[in-house]
């Protein structure tokens, strides 16, 4: 498995899609937080997902989760999916991607890169380990994100 890219804009710069659940009952969202590495002897990413999202729900009840990165032609179509909610409306739709089955979860025809990933581990982000100013910039309505490590099983290039 090979992906070669600027691993520190990968996600803040370019944005990415984290997409949890199956064929028939996926939820996908729009993530700028993340990172590519190893633990445990094993390649992994980890992701961040607020409890509130809907796509909380999809990541603590399947197994299996995809990242996926798009050219910067896309960048529209990750902002619908960042700003809206599966919850209140058919996102798939009105993205206008393409869903595909990736491996054991979903990703979108349109993407560069698909890390297929087991989820291996998931803890809460305590806010008394935090620094304060974060504490107060990012979560002064203690909306706290729960941290995800997958191992990253398969890449798919298009």
């Amino acid at each position: 498995m090979e992906f070669t890219t600027d691993i520190f804009s990968q996600f803040d710069k370019k944005w990415a899609l984290l997409t949890a659940g199956t064929e028939d009952d996926f939820n996908t969202m729009t993530i700028s937080w993340g990172g590519l590495g190893t633990i445990w002897n094993k390649p992994v990413a980890t992701v961040y997902v607020r409890e509130s999202r809907y796509t909380h729900d999809f990541m603590d009840k399947n197994e299996f989760f995809t990242v996926s990165f798009y050219p910067e032609r896309y960048k529209k179509e990750l902002g619908v999916l960042g700003a809206k909610s599966g919850r209140e409306m058919d996102k798939m739709k009105g993205s206008g991607l393409t869903a595909v089955k990736a491996g054991n979860s979903m990703s979108f025809k349109e993407a560069e890169v698909t890390l297929v990933c087991r989820k291996l581990f998931m803890q809460r982000l305590i806010k008394e380990n935090m620094p304060e100013d974060v504490v107060k910039s990012l979560y002064a309505d203690n909306d706290f994100h729960d941290m995800y490590i997958g191992e990253v099983t398969e890449i798919l290039k298009q």
